[in-house]
């Protein structure tokens, strides 16, 4: 009898383990979900861009004797133009379909409103946020998620609101409800 070293592997094994690999590939590459993860990168942009945003009508309050930027969709122009911001954010897009920023003055996908048109204070910045992962931290109640900054309170940060809804120029300090 003929006594044979085997020495490597035999095609079907090859074709196994290479077969076990593919599955795990697949079932991460799943498992990340790369829209969501798309998503979430913009509305992290989102949040940066409104808060940048709202400390520049902070700034231009200073400076106006406490006069906001009037209301109307070339707001972000306003604060360019005088000096508070060297460039306009850029627009960033959705990718999630029926997802928008909101319908109040709106500019580069970023939205303001100010206590009266005229740019009486206090204001806010906001737009919507299109990630599962921000919407789902919202209640039931208020399941859409914004990045919001407020001159009343003084921050940014994420905002729940009733479906269909965008976030209200707050009473005073404290009135917005900010998620941890």
């Amino acid at each position: 009898m003929k006594n044979v070293n085997s020495k490597g592997f035999t095609m079907i094994e090859l074709l196994i383990v290479i077969a076990i690999i593919g599955a795990l590939a697949v079932a991460v590459f799943v498992g990340l979900n790369p829209i969501q993860r798309l998503a979430q990168t913009r509305d992290s942009g989102r949040l940066q861009n409104v808060v940048q945003l709202g400390r520049a009508a902070e700034a231009y309050a200073v400076g106006n004797n406490g006069s906001y930027v009037a209301e109307a969709n070339t707001w972000i122009d306003s604060l360019v133009t005088a000096g508070e911001l060297t460039t306009a954010p850029q627009t960033t897009t959705y990718s999630i379909a029926g997802m928008s920023a909101c319908a109040t003055n709106v500019q580069n996908t970023y939205c303001y409103d100010a206590t009266t048109a005229a740019g009486g204070g206090p204001v806010i910045v906001f737009s919507r946020l299109e990630s599962t992962a921000n919407n789902s931290r919202c209640a039931a109640g208020t399941p859409d998620a914004f990045a919001v900054y407020s001159t009343a309170d003084g921050r940014g940060g994420i905002v729940c609101v009733a479906a269909a809804g965008s976030p209200a120029v707050p009473a005073g300090a404290g009135s917005l409800t900010f998620l941890p």
